[in-house]
């Protein structure tokens, strides 16, 4: 009976051990058919691509970078391939500065190589590709090559690099590419654009190629190529070629460019001109200038050293950033401003005794016994600064302000380019704004005298300057200037004009624009200030010469050029456009402490001209005698169909320089007609002024506030506490 007991006791355990081993079994089955479908199903397209990753990479192919070039279609920036050592630092079997040190022996690595190389590791991934060497020769790179097994993760890779073929030609204009820093990274990385600039090294640093970055440097492409387990490349499977950056066609002429460089020679200083028909900027000199080739494989600290520590500011773009008092070049405006808001009418007039009598301080002119009788079209045209003294009285500070602003000064001009500084145009508002002490805040009347012959708190970049001359020219339409005139479509392969936005159109009564040009035409026709720069020219032209103080000189005291030092002597002015009936150029220019408009910068604007208007280059004698200094010769080089550009519409060879030393070449152009006389100025009743004419200059004694009349003069040149970035660099 016990032994039946335990059969059935043992069945009964070996059928429950069954069943339980059997559900054991059914569940694993289970799981492994539902991981399966997990895997195999839902899963299937992630794990699908990450095995295909594992067996396929991606590597980038950076794009061609655009080339920039000049109207003409004469090549200012361009691309060439050549060789370069990189070097891997994960790949690297033993010490990194080992592997350097083995290179030394087969390639020529010197100690700014290795510097620079350290840079980049400091500032790039360590699983990136870095140069050591760039440039390699045929010889280099077979050297390297035939012990290349001794060196992993050290190759020789193609790159493009970019030239500047004209050196230090234009540089303030094209800026320069470096590589790409580590905010630059970070500001990519965190754009929509980041996947763009995989394998690209390089980015536009200033001017153009930094303006235009999105449209020079193109789109990435890629390779897809199947690697083994050790991550070398198998085959080819796939390419998708890099789409290349759009070239650009910049409204400059580089010869008139280099004609201007040429006149400047040595001395420092800044031009622009300005087409004043459609706002497209023809020449963008800021001297003196670098050679942007050393900033593309980075810049050796001699070098740097060299720019950054000169007096001269070679590194400074004085057309954008630098800022110069105005001097008489601003009483064009002023003239339009007081007839516009009837200050003064065309014909009042009075006896300049040569000074100015305001507050017991004379407020003198560069003539001492004055001009004689003067009215407004006298006043432009000899400078007077007494007319003006007593306009900016009579108008005040911010009824200058109000009308000037107009005209850009003060704010940006909203060229197509960065870092651009917005000068200062003074008013009350601007004065309590940027000044700490109460007494500072002040606005005093004597500030405001000085403001009539563009002294004082004027501070204004030669871009405004031309800005405002070209809207004078074209008698009341301010374009935003454009340096790019048009950009290739890369899908129909041709140039799409760039066109200048109009920022503003100021109301000109015709007649009084008839009174303001007829006295800048005045300007250099017998008697005027410019006369002498443009006697014999064979076309028209409307000017004004200007001479900035650097510092104030005291009332009791005389200016004479041999007893002061360089850098504080007068900084010579002047603007010019041209034909004066029809004008198709407006250039605006300064030589820093050079002295009187008419003599230093005239000259330089003639030979401009002419150039420009009747193709006369002058000959290296006759630039030497203006600049002191022989130019130095260039080879210009034609985009074609041979670097994959399209036609350039109205694109022309320059014209030859003059083959004898006698002259320029003979003008092809027709001359341009003499302009007929300026039609009298509507007589509109004036604001009466507390001018009297018998008085010879004595307005009412008006103290200044808070019995502060002693430093009256000083405080003409004074500067804010806390200077505005956008204010610019005052020199």
């Amino acid at each position: 009976m016990n032994e039946l007991r335990n059969i059935e006791r043992e069945l009964f355990r070996f059928r429950r051990r069954l069943i339980l081993a059997a559900g054991v079994v059914v569940l694993s089955f289970a799981l492994l058919i539902g991981r399966w479908l997990w895997l195999q199903v839902v899963r299937h397209r992630q794990f699908s691509t990450q095995a295909q990753d594992n067996r396929i990479a991606l590597v980038p192919i950076p794009p061609q970078r655009g080339l920039i070039l000049d109207r003409n279609g004469i090549i200012l920036a361009s691309n060439y391939a050549t060789y370069t050592l990189e070097i891997t630092p994960t790949k690297v079997k033993g010490g990194l500065q080992q592997t350097i040190d083995a290179l030394k022996a087969i390639v020529p690595i010197t100690p700014f190589d290795e510097r620079r190389f350290n840079t980049l590791l400091g500032q790039s991934r360590r699983f990136e590709s870095l140069p050591i060497l760039n440039k390699l020769t045929d010889d280099q790179v077979a050297r390297f090559v035939a012990q290349r097994f001794r060196f992993p993760g050290v190759n020789v890779r193609a790159r493009l690099f970019r030239s500047y073929p004209l050196g230090a030609l234009g540089c303030h204009l094209l800026g320069y590419i470096g590589r790409i820093n580590q905010a630059e990274q970070q500001r990519i990385d965190e754009g929509d654009d980041a996947s763009n600039y995989l394998g690209t090294d390089h980015i536009g640093k200033l001017g153009v190629e930094q303006a235009y970055e999105a449209q020079l440097h193109g789109i990435t492409g890629y390779e897809e190529v199947e690697v083994n387990a050790t991550g070398r490349p198998v085959r080819k499977i796939k390419t998708v070629p890099a789409t290349p950056g759009q070239n650009l066609v910049l409204g400059v002429d580089i010869r008139l460019q280099k004609l201007i460089e040429d006149l400047y020679g040595k001395r420092r200083g800044a031009c622009v001109a300005i087409d004043p028909r459609n706002g497209e900027v023809l020449s963008f000199v800021s001297m003196p200038t670098f050679d942007p080739n050393l900033f593309v494989d980075g810049i050796d600290q001699a070098n740097w050293d060299a720019l950054n520590n000169s007096p001269d500011r070679p590194m400074l773009n004085r057309i954008l950033r630098g800022t110069f008092p105005p001097g008489s070049t601003y009483k064009p405006y002023l003239a339009m401003g007081a007839l516009t808001d009837g200050i003064r009418t065309a014909q009042w007039s009075f006896h300049d005794p040569g000074y100015f009598l305001f507050a017991g301080h004379r407020f003198r002119d560069d003539v001492p016994g004055g001009h004689g009788i003067v009215d407004m079209h006298k006043a432009i045209q000899v400078s007077c600064d007494v007319y003006f003294y007593m306009v900016a009285h009579d108008w005040g500070v911010d009824g200058m302000h109000n009308y000037t602003t107009k005209y850009s000064f003060g704010q940006a001009t909203g060229i197509d380019l960065k870092g651009e500084a917005k000068g200062v145009l003074p008013s009350k508002a601007w004065k309590r704004r940027v000044f700490r002490s109460p007494s500072q805040k002040v606005w005093y009347p004597g500030d405001t005298i000085s403001l009539g012959i563009g002294q004082g708190y004027n501070t204004f970049t030669p871009l405004q300057m031309a800005t405002a001359l070209s809207t004078l020219a074209n008698q009341g339409t301010r374009y935003a200037p454009r340096v790019v005139r048009a950009i290739e479509d890369m899908a129909s392969r041709r140039f799409t004009p760039v066109q200048a936005p109009v920022a503003e159109r100021i109301d000109m009564n015709p007649a009084y624009w008839q009174v303001v040009h007829g006295g800048m035409m005045a300007v250099n026709q017998t008697g005027g200030t410019g006369a002498d720069a443009f006697k014999g020219a064979l076309y028209t032209s409307a000017g004004k010469t200007g001479t900035a103080q650097v510092f104030t000189v005291g009332q009791n005291q005389t200016y004479d050029v041999k007893d002061v030092a360089h850098h504080l002597r007068d900084h010579a002015l002047y603007v010019v456009y041209a034909p004066a009936e029809n004008p198709v150029i407006a250039l605006a220019m300064i030589v820093e402490n050079a002295g009187f408009g008419g003599v230093a910068a005239a000259p330089i604007a003639r030979k401009a001209l002419d150039y420009h208007l009747l193709g006369l280059y002058p000959t290296d004698d006759e630039i030497e005698k203006i600049s002191g200094a022989k130019p130095l010769p260039v080879q210009f080089a034609y985009a074609g169909e041979r670097e994959g550009v399209p036609a350039i519409p109205g694109a022309k060879p320059p014209p030859a320089p003059a083959p004898s030393s006698s002259g320029a070449v003979p003008a092809a152009a027709s001359t341009a007609a003499s302009a007929a006389a300026s039609a009298p100025a509507a007589a509109a009743r004036a604001t009466p002024t507390a001018f009297d004419a018998e008085a010879l200059g004595n307005y009412p004694r008006i103290a200044c506030t808070g019995g502060l009349r002693a430093p009256l003069f000083t405080r003409f040149g004074a500067r804010a506490d806390f200077p505005d970035d956008n204010a610019g660099v005052r020199l």
